[in-house]
């Protein structure tokens, strides 16, 4: 995969992927991506899930879920990570 997508650092892409975040129709205020990783040429994003009390998802924790899989699905087919 990465003969076909382009080099990026890790800052770079977290900026790119949360002005994604910030423009996408079905976002929700505080969804931010903190973290990336690549795991066999798919980028992995993490954040802050939004879990409850007792340490189970919320509605919240879907949508921000939900975006994180857009955010692979979008950036995966155009980038992999560089040191």
């Amino acid at each position: 995969m990465q003969g076909t997508t382009q080099p990026i650092d890790k800052q770079t892409l977290l900026a790119e992927a949360n002005r994604l975040i910030r423009e996408h129709e079905d976002t929700m205020k505080g969804i931010e991506a903190t973290d990336v990783t690549q795991r066999n040429g798919v980028l992995v994003f993490s954040g802050e899930y939004y879990l409850d009390e007792q340490g189970l998802p919320t509605l919240k924790s879907t949508a921000v879920f939900n975006m994180f899989k857009y955010l692979a699905h979008e950036l995966s087919e155009k980038y992999h990570l560089v040191d």
